[in-house]
């Protein structure tokens, strides 16, 4: 049975993905900060999915985390670096705690399950790693402008290891950033009312399970890039090519923005029991 970890997966995303890759047959040992949550998860999930607490800023933590993957199921044929975290704010007013912390979960954190998830697949010459971006990863996010440099950090580590590797002849191994758009889970959860993150809530707002899918696609055709909609990566692209052209836009972008995160919220409220 094929091996797979996946990273910041007590809820959310993290879990729609541990979900999808046992139901495709692999041996999933589901992690997160939270120990308690992460064994719930993978009680939830059944068919032998096991629970761990994952530090992802501890590279220690990370490599332990991996070996004992190998070591118990086999070889690690997944690893997916899902965990993150979002604090907004205006990019000089922002707490550098607050900015610290994404940099050290959504970058470095990155780096941590990547390096350690390679030193295991190298070994046995087959693998894939799957680094949950985001599309602020592809453009600076205004009010979320620390979680986008977070971001464009894990980005470039993605694809510059995957160039790494390919450099080194190494072939059965795939690195894989996923980048989607806003997703209804709890990491937005509390951000309805606040205008410094209305650019989450900008284009599609995607489901957990819509992700998970996406990302076992890329686990059957790799790519080292693949942005959740389509379109939406195309216009990300877009605004980024023209910076000037972007940052003057960027008030009746953000009013726009605004507009539908209200009328995401009312229609939550439409459909409350």
């Amino acid at each position: 049975m094929p091996a797979a970890l996946v990273t910041g997966a007590a809820g959310g995303l993290g879990l729609a993905i541990a979900r999808m890759l046992a139901e495709r047959g692999h041996a999933v040992t589901v992690t997160d900060l939270d120990g308690e949550g992460a064994e719930g998860a993978a009680e939830a999930i059944g068919s032998g999915a096991r629970g761990r607490r994952l530090d992802v800023t501890d590279a220690a933590d990370c490599a332990a985390a991996a070996r004992e993957v190998a070591e118990r199921d086999g070889p690690l044929d997944v690893w997916v670096n899902n965990a993150g975290v979002l604090i907004t704010g205006v990019a000089y007013q922002q707490d550098p705690a607050a900015q610290r912390a994404m940099l050290e979960v959504n970058a470095v954190g990155t780096f941590n399950g990547t390096r350690a998830a390679l030193e295991v697949m190298l070994a046995a010459g087959r693998g894939h790693v799957v680094n949950v971006i985001s599309l602020a990863g592809l453009v600076a996010a205004p009010g979320e402008v620390a979680y986008a440099a977070s971001k464009h950090a894990a980005i470039a580590y993605s694809i510059g290891t995957l160039a790494d590797l390919r450099r080194s002849g190494v072939r059965g191994i795939d690195v894989s950033a996923v980048c989607p758009d806003g997703i209804w889970s709890p990491m937005l959860e509390d951000k309805l009312d606040d205008p410094d993150a209305a650019a989450s809530f900008s284009g599609s707002m995607l489901t957990p399970q819509q992700v998970a899918e996406r990302v076992g696609r890329v686990l059957d055709y790799p790519s080292p890039v693949v942005t959740i909609p389509r379109w939406r990566g195309a216009f990300v692209r877009a605004f980024d090519a023209f910076p000037r052209l972007a940052t003057l836009m960027v008030p009746l972008v953000m009013k726009a923005a605004r507009r539908r995160q209200r009328a995401f919220a009312r229609r939550l409220e439409r459909q409350a029991p």
